[in-house]
């Protein structure tokens, strides 16, 4: 494995920009390649990046090639079509899949060896695109998975009962997208359970919730755009574990070998330990009954997306 805290950047749209600036921001890594097709923006977005640096840490920032590729850690990927108003993740997923196997055509000619971090949406089917296009070990194909989503649940939850989002513990789990769902037993604020502080929580009020977290994104479409910000700090903070090799827990998308949640042959959005060699280890969350049936279906979603959209693309010459 590599050990030159290099990242290379693959998408400088919204997201990307702003995952670089992040890495930036917060001194993480000391080399970062840019790689777009519109190789102009690139330049620009690294010399505007450079002028950031006598603010911060010293760093290598450069408009990329896929030459560059070689000798990186990490290869976080954000280039895709974006998700318009109106449309699902799942909606983008037959385009990008398309522009995911034309990028990963050209990292693969180089000596890559280390660490995809797959960022595009559908996030968990381009994840397993990933693996089984390279033929690399799922252990160093992670995707950004609901790390984001699990950061909206945190700061909706400490609105609700005022106290800061990092007292708040609990994950949303499943798909990055609309068959999620939030693991409600195991939310906890300091060492108490959730209805300790809250009372009593309905369905109404657990589906009001889950909604806010799940419908985040169309809501910030339709006013802006994109999204960018939240995930790309999720980003920055899954690289800052890797390149430090932190081994921390982080909510991601990984891949299910039917050892976790009875799950086999898909990835998913889950709890994982991760290092600079990738994922460590699943941390499975204990699920009653009724979120165990969400999990699979959120898998079962997945799995027919793949069998519909990932395996035609996967035959085409």
């Amino acid at each position: 494995m590599p050990n030159n805290k290099k990242v290379i950047l693959v998408g400088d749209g919204a997201v990307g920009s702003a995952y670089a600036f992040s890495l930036v921001n917060q001194g993480i890594g000391n080399e970062l390649g840019i790689i777009d097709v519109d190789k102009r923006r690139t330049e620009g977005d690294a010399l505007d990046l450079k002028h950031a640096l006598p603010f911060l840490s010293p760093m290598k920032v450069y408009s990329a090639d896929y030459s560059d590729c070689g000798d990186a850690d990490v290869i976080c990927i954000t280039a895709g079509t974006a998700q318009k108003p109106g449309e699902t993740r799942l909606d983008l997923v037959s385009r990008n899949l398309r522009i995911l196997k034309s990028i990963l055509g050209e990292i693969m000619k180089t000596d890559f060896n280390g660490i995809f971090l797959i960022a595009a949406n559908p996030v968990d089917i381009l994840s397993y695109a990933t693996m089984k296009w390279t033929g690399f070990p799922p252990e160093r194909v992670i995707g950004s998975g609901t790390s984001l989503d699990t950061a909206r649940l945190r700061q909706t939850v400490a609105e609700l009962i005022d106290v800061e989002a990092g007292s708040v513990h609990g994950y949303v789990l499943g798909e990055h997208g609309d068959s999620e769902f939030i693991a409600w037993s195991n939310i906890r604020i300091g060492n108490l359970p959730i209805e300790s502080w809250t009372g009593p929580l309905d369905a109404e009020k657990k589906e009001a919730v889950l909604a806010k977290v799940r419908d985040a994104a169309y809501y910030i479409i339709e006013r802006k755009g994109a999204t960018a910000y939240g995930v790309a700090s999720a980003l920055a903070r899954i690289t800052r574990v890797i390149l430090n090799n932190e081994n921390a827990v982080l909510p991601l998308s990984v891949y299910m070998d039917g050892s976790n949640y009875g799950l086999n042959d898909v990835y998913v959005g889950t709890p994982a330990v991760l290092g600079a060699n990738g994922v460590v280890k699943i941390a499975e969350v204990p699920l009653n009954e009724e979120e165990q049936k969400a999990m699979e279906n959120s898998a079962g979603v997945l799995r027919e997306i793949l069998d519909d959209s990932f395996i035609p693309i996967d035959n085409e010459k």
